[in-house]
């Protein structure tokens, strides 16, 4: 992390690690795409989340239309695979006061600019929690077991909400409930790419839950479609 030309907006090292890394020109960015990460998402395996941005940032810059910085936001403590945690929304609540925070400053800093959310697994519940209070153009969830929300109109946001899910998921194994158990509400309800839940559901291929922002999959393709703001060739599912 300490090698020449990473740029480091944030960076802490403490309870699993907290860091910004940015990829492209942020200072002249027109569109900036945040990535959210999902569970087990620390310092030890930083190397695939960052691989995923330099991937979507290699895939915009390929695809052409404006300029565009990726942001790869680890901001909060992620919950792991196998607890509890990742079965109910006490993390995200955490994360979205986090994440509304950091939006804001990027927002001041680049007022002009089209910002996104592209939300990874346990990430998508974040963005949500978060989505009332976020100045943002799109929200993409991918690979999401729920958000909490029985449709996107619950999120009540002005963003234009999507979701895709690749034919090779695990994630699409896992139960669309949300159940009260001893005072908490366990699970996420309405899947993301039902019909119910009304987002704008994305062609997301083949891919498994680790691959959504691997070089030459459609999946990649779209949500750097989503990131540049070219919405309108987005691939529909």
């Amino acid at each position: 992390m300490a090698a020449a030309g990473r740029q480091f907006l944030t960076f802490d090292g403490r309870d699993g690690g907290r860091s910004a890394e940015v990829f492209g020109d942020l200072a002249r960015a027109d569109r900036i795409a945040v990535l959210v990460p999902g569970s087990d998402t620390n310092l030890d395996t930083y190397a695939r989340f960052r691989a995923g941005a330099v991937a979507l940032h290699d895939a915009v810059r390929k695809a052409g239309g404006p300029r565009t910085a990726v942001v790869a936001w680890l901001g909060y403590a992620t919950p792991g695979t196998v607890s509890t945690d990742v079965l109910t929304t006490g993390r995200a609540d955490g994360a979205a006061v986090q994440l509304r925070a950091f939006t804001g400053e990027l927002r001041a800093a680049r007022p002009h600019a089209g910002l996104s959310l592209l939300c990874h697994s346990y990430g998508s519940v974040v963005c949500a929690r978060a989505a009332n209070r976020l100045a943002v153009a799109d929200i993409a969830l991918y690979g999401s077991p729920g958000t909490g929300f029985g449709t996107a109109r619950e999120l009540r946001s002005r963003a234009t909400v999507w979701a895709g899910r690749g034919s090779g998921d695990w994630i699409a194994d896992v139960p669309h409930v949300r159940l009260e158990l001893l005072g908490s509400d366990i699970g996420f309800g309405t899947d993301p790419v039902a019909a119910a839940f009304g987002a704008r559901v994305f062609d997301a291929g083949d891919c498994g839950h680790s691959d959504y922002l691997k070089p030459g999959t459609t999946a990649l393709e779209n949500l750097a479609l989503i990131a540049a703001g070219r919405t309108g060739e987005v691939t529909r599912a």
